[in-house]
């Protein structure tokens, strides 16, 4: 029987690498898309089912996942990729700036999961995969970044609260740490850095899937890093 997969955020850089690489896995996939989202998937999307909600809306976020367990029974891995970033040191950082990446990198994922986590753990089973990132991991990589650091931060302690509750049972949440991500965008932004160093989206939906997988699996590991060269 075919595997669901919740992917946040599937139109993103990241969720359409997760999404193509779980699809020619055989599962079914759900991506979560913003009101108004005209991105293209430049893959065959065979299998892939689109959801609009604003994950900043709780309400619509729990009435989603209700509908959604109701009618395809199971969720068995989660995929938050949604998120923001943004450059500043503490002179030009303002709490109006800390709860704006708050919102985008922490409201995000705990809207999810605040309803999810429980329904996995009721039912012994599953695996959510949520974004860290180093300013997040560690502060000596947070100068400059300061709103983005300290809301990422807060991923990682969610994750450690979570896979406490869920001792005993085959629900395991995971912190995925890439180093700068491969994309167009960040080509654009950053045109004289050493890209061979960075990792591609492609590589992380890989590492993600190996966990989902009967050898993966039995790795309970709550923070992955995939740096490649950097």
């Amino acid at each position: 029987m075919s595997k669901n997969i919740l992917i946040t955020g599937v139109t993103g850089n990241l969720g359409q690498a997760v999404a193509q690489r779980f699809l020619a896995e055989g599962y079914n996939v759900i991506g979560t898309v913003l009101p108004g989202d005209t991105i293209e998937m430049n893959f065959d999307t065979t299998g892939l089912e689109k959801i609009i909600v604003d994950l900043l809306d709780v309400g619509a976020v729990e009435k989603m996942l209700k509908g959604l367990i109701a009618r395809i029974g199971n969720i068995d891995v989660a995929v938050l990729t949604v998120g923001g970033f943004a450059m500043a040191d503490i002179a030009g950082t303002k709490t109006a700036d800390i709860e704006k990446q708050y919102k985008l990198n922490f409201e995000t994922a705990y809207n999810v999961v605040q309803p999810l986590f429980p329904y996995m753990k009721e039912k012994g089973k599953g695996h959510i995969f949520m974004i860290g990132s180093r300013p997040g991991l560690s502060a000596s990589f947070s100068k400059g970044m300061i709103a983005y650091g300290l809301s990422k931060s807060l991923i990682f302690r969610l994750a450690e609260l979570m896979n406490e509750e869920a001792k005993g049972t085959d629900v395991v949440t995971s912190v995925i740490v890439p180093s700068t991500i491969d994309t167009p965008q960040n080509r654009k932004s950053m045109p004289d850095a050493d890209f061979d160093s960075w990792v591609n989206p492609g590589d992380i939906a890989s590492v993600i899937h190996f966990y989902c997988t009967g050898e993966g699996s039995v790795v309970r590991e709550g923070v992955i890093k995939v740096y490649n060269k950097s």
